[in-house]
């Protein structure tokens, strides 16, 4: 077997090209590098999880792992704190970071692992020094950190280093560059509305009272959450997240391991490097991080606590809600976008149900979680009143996914993006010339390095792209089609927009469960979804010179009213059965 040097991002400075290499992903080559790395000897690592069977099983042990992992970090991080909060309390603060870290870092362990058995590899090397500048500050850092080559280089070292005997080069870590975008300048209509919205935050806190419901990135509009306010007999208030402190590392206080059973090598290497990698602000700076909840204006007894999106990234909140929630408040999720209700898994569903004592979906139910509320499609997009049929436009929607694997639900994992844009690619050939010259692509406005627009102009270099940057409401006005190619909210909102839709996606990428299977069936018997994209391409060329007299006919609206009411719908009472709900929560 002819021996192989190992590389295992595309962080360059740890490549050799004087002997054979094996990439462990399609991560390691960006596409825009093609012309260097498609000139070495060079093998790729079968991806494990291209095995949609073997990803749903991981994930199911991984979930139980997870709660396992859970309740001896409870344990452990009571000690370590002093306090005796209970498993509630730290799935509410730690739940998203330890999730997300479990999954990402069983697919890394496993890559490496399978590297390991099916080669012989001469070695590899790992990037020392700034080793604390990887270890996240809170959950939004560790986001930050994930998405890039630098922390991902770090883990698989940790691994390599920890778990097996490949021969490890030592190299100096170059300066580390972050993947944060300067944000910018707001314009000064912008400038004004905060300023207005500071000011009126200052005087209407002062007037909260202790046992306030309290609501924070509800998705509710504006207007309607301030009525909420009132119809809950308190002043409306505007209430905004609050950035957690920034703490520095403290090697002495990591220098133990997570207790409890390990039930395999992979177990055994995550309660290592837990503590290694948990994010500062649970750690470190778990006190400042407290009595930064003890300062906030917010109110201090509140019946009810709901959020649609704080739950997984704002530890301030997460903090303030977990201590909360123990003296008895309520707290109530809302959804806050598609996906939710139809994947055949996902984590980020499951925990917000877990955490939650009611959650508000926009029509789906389960018998088997009595605390899911439908109560309507909380963020609704209305038509545009623009007359689609008119347009001369088709829009493509598509979407891009971290090149590596982060948190499990049913979409496409890493190298499979690649599948993915050939199905997109495909569509757009098996299209009519007339249709193909009316499309724009829309890309998704994070590249996560797929090098998206590069792609498109060498497969596609006649076809219009727009970079994700313009209004997408301006696009969806000027056009007589709307494509929509993966489950998430993107059809949802066309739908309540009532723009003609067409749905295409791999099934074998984007698992359905059981109780959605029906309504997707049906969508398809009528043309609005396809499994191919051959079939989606061959319906849109049918329908495009009368997309009116496909989208309006009984037999399509029949079907897009049945799934609308159980995935989207949108109540003329949606504020009524908003307050009826929160109402029965604060009485039980």
């Amino acid at each position: 077997m002819v021996k192989r040097f190992l590389i295992t991002t595309a962080l360059e400075e740890t490549w050799r090209d004087d002997e054979p290499i094996l990439f462990l992903g399609e991560w390691c080559k960006r596409y825009t590098r093609k012309d260097y790395w498609s000139s070495m000897d060079a093998d790729l690592l079968p991806y494990h999880w291209d095995d949609r069977a073997k990803l749903y099983a991981d994930y199911q042990y991984l979930q139980d792992f997870y709660e396992r992992l859970l309740q001896d970090l409870t344990t452990q991080l009571n000690q370590i704190h002093g306090v005796e909060h209970s498993l509630r309390y730290w799935r509410i603060l730690i739940g998203p970071w330890l999730g997300y870290f479990v999954q990402i870092l069983f697919d890394r362990w496993t890559s490496i692992q399978q590297a390991v058995s099916q080669y012989d590899l001469s070695g590899t090397v790992v990037l020392a020094g700034q080793e604390q500048s990887l270890v996240p500050n809170d959950m939004t850092d560790f986001t930050r950190l994930f998405l890039g080559d630098e922390w991902n280089h770090h883990i698989y070292a940790s691994i390599l280093k920890g778990f097996t005997s490949v021969s490890c080069i030592k190299r100096s870590r170059q300066d580390i560059v972050g993947l944060q975008k300067a944000e910018p300048a707001p314009t000064w209509k912008r400038q004004i509305k905060r300023t207005l919205a500071t000011c009126y935050v200052k005087v209407a806190s002062t007037l909260t009272q202790d046992q306030d419901a309290f609501f924070l990135a509800t998705y509710l509009p504006s207007f309607d959450e301030m009525m909420l306010h009132r119809r809950l007999g308190q002043v409306p208030q505007l209430w905004r997240s609050v950035p957690p402190v920034q703490v520095a590392v403290d090697g002495s206080r990591r220098q133990w391991i997570v207790a409890g059973e390990s039930r395999s090598e992979f177990e055994a290497c995550v309660r290592t490097l837990i503590p290694q990698q948990v994010p500062t602000i649970y750690l470190e700076g778990y006190c400042q991080l407290v009595k930064q909840t003890t300062v906030l204006p917010w109110p201090k007894q509140p019946k009810l606590i709901w959020t649609s999106n704080s739950y997984n990234a704002d530890d301030v909140f997460k903090a303030w809600a977990a201590g909360k929630v123990e003296c008895g408040s309520r707290l109530v999720i809302g959804q806050h976008g598609g996906g939710l209700g139809t994947h055949l898994w996902a984590y980020y569903e499951e925990h917000q149900i877990a955490i939650s004592d009611c959650f508000l979906s926009w029509g789906w139910t389960e018998l088997s979680q009595p605390k899911i509320k439908a109560i309507g499609e909380l963020k609704a997009k209305r038509p545009l009143g623009v007359r689609h049929a008119d347009q001369a436009g088709v829009l493509l929607v598509t979407s891009a996914l971290p090149r590596q694997s982060y948190h499990m639900y049913s979409v496409i994992v890493s190298r499979q993006w690649l599948d993915y844009f050939n199905d997109q690619c495909t569509f757009v050939e098996n299209l009519v010339e007339p249709i193909r010259s009316a499309l724009t692509v829309r890309l998704y406005a994070h590249d996560y390095g797929w090098d998206q627009a590069a792609r498109w102009r060498d497969r596609l270099p006649n076809v219009c792209l727009d970079e994700g940057q313009s209004n997408i409401e301006g696009l969806i006005r000027q056009s007589r089609l709307y494509i929509a190619t993966y489950n998430a909210t993107t059809f949802l909102e066309s739908f309540t927009m009532d723009v003609p839709t067409v749905i295409f996606w791999n099934p074998n990428h984007w698992e359905l469960r059981d109780s959605a299977m029906p309504y997707f069936e049906d969508l398809k018997s009528v043309g609005i979804f396809h499994d191919t994209p051959e079939s989606a391409a061959r319906h849109v060329n049918v329908i495009w010179s009368d997309v009116d007299a496909w989208w309006t006919s009984p037999a399509v609206r029949e079907v897009l009213n049945r799934f609308k009411q159980r995935y989207c719908f949108l109540p003329d009472d949606l504020l009524d059965r908003v307050e009826d709900s929160l109402r029965e929560v604060m009485t039980v």
